[in-house]
């Protein structure tokens, strides 16, 4: 991606502050018959915080911040479970779960190099699900035999009988990513799994700041970005335009990447009019009727994204700045300081570029550049 301007620090005295203050969570992992699990993974969802069950099938996850997480458990051969938390206060919080039995109805098909009608399906699997922007080029799923494909009618699936180890050779990490769900129809896809991220060791000093390098481009510019911008009302200072749409004159493409129609009757928007304050201090509600268009004016689309545009042959378009659709399609959604939704799926990407970047551009939650207290 194209850095075109320098980016200014933002200085979030609130959020640096209640960074600093941290709970605990502990609690049991059982199985239907309350016999305690072994090895189990509990993790904070899209975070490098992570851990497993002891022989008593207890945990614990110390130095957890305030704000809103999701924490999921998840074992080969059980039902995943997970539960959406609001931490408010700096104290202990007991979860338990008590997992059952799944069974997975695999088709019958062995992964073999000949197989071409697996292959293609891997491939549009990893298209759609990993992206293909230059980082989602460098990522690659180390353990794809662990996933099997269906559908009918136009309709894609696709399910991981063990959750995939995925590398990511262009931001420096590996993640475990527990996938639970995957549809893609012809209009839209979606997807519904938790990952754990765990940095890579780099090679050397130069790859180190290579990685560096590529995950402040990832994050700026980013839907969290974006986010914290808002809550901030730091959304011009931060390189980013807003615009409401009332109408639906959208594209219904849920996770396109096509370029947003009907914008011609659109408003300029400022922060303060889409956000308010939440129950406590650390929470706040994003809450707005129809679609938002936002513009990032400190990058512009990258050549991958201009080519699946279909722009880049003669008389195809120039780049212009990085513009994506959101809207709430469940209606005003709470997040917290640290730029996280209380429900994952509280926005919808309607196109654009916050669609187009994928899992192969997703970053730590806990990486903010301009915050020395990380997650």
């Amino acid at each position: 991606m194209l850095r075109l301007f320098l980016f200014l620090a933002l200085i979030i005295p609130v959020q640096a502050a209640s960074a600093q203050i941290a709970a605990t969570i502990v609690g049991t992992v059982t199985d239907s018959t309350g016999q305690p699990l072994v090895q189990v993974n509990v993790f904070i969802a899209g975070s490098m915080v992570g851990t497993t069950t002891d022989n008593e099938g207890r945990y614990m996850l110390p130095g957890i911040p305030l704000g809103t997480l999701r924490l999921v458990v998840s074992i080969v051969g059980y039902e995943s479970e997970h539960v959406d938390l609001f931490i408010r206060d700096a104290r202990t919080y007991t979860q338990d779960f008590q997992l059952t039995e799944k069974i997975y109805e695999l088709g019958a098909i062995t992964v073999t190099a000949d197989n071409r009608r697996w292959q293609r399906q891997l491939e549009r699997f990893t298209r759609l699900f990993i992206g293909e922007s230059p980082n989602a080029q460098q990522t690659e799923i180390l353990n794809p035999e662990v996933l099997d494909f269906s559908g009918r009618g136009g309709e894609f699936r696709a399910q991981a009988s063990e959750p995939l180890i995925i590398e990511n050779r262009a931001l420096g990490y590996q993640l475990t990513y527990f996938l639970e769900e995957f549809v893609a129809e012809p209009t839209s896809w979606r997807w519904d799994g938790e990952p754990l991220f765990e940095p890579l060791k780099p090679s050397g000093p130069e790859e180190a700041a290579r990685w560096n390098a590529k995950r402040d481009s990832a994050f700026y510019g980013s839907f969290r970005h974006y986010l914290l911008a808002v809550i901030n009302d730091q959304v011009e200072e931060q390189g980013f335009k807003m615009y409401s749409q009332p109408g639906t004159g959208v594209g219904e493409r849920t996770l396109g990447i096509g370029r947003a129609t009907g914008m011609n009757n659109r408003f300029p928007i400022k922060a303060t009019e889409i956000i308010r304050p939440g129950q406590s201090e650390d929470e706040r509600i994003l809450d707005f009727q129809g679609f938002i268009e936002v513009i990032y004016t400190h990058e512009v689309e990258d050549a991958t994204f201009l080519r699946l545009q279909r722009r880049t042959g003669p008389g195809g378009g120039q780049a212009r700045f990085q513009t994506s659709t959101i809207r709430l399609d469940r209606g005003p959604t709470v997040v917290d300081l640290k730029g996280d939704t209380m429900d994952p799926y509280g926005v919808t990407f309607y196109g654009g570029y916050f669609a187009y970047e994928r899992v192969g551009d997703q970053m730590p939650k806990e990486y903010r550049p301009w915050i020395q207290d990380s997650f």
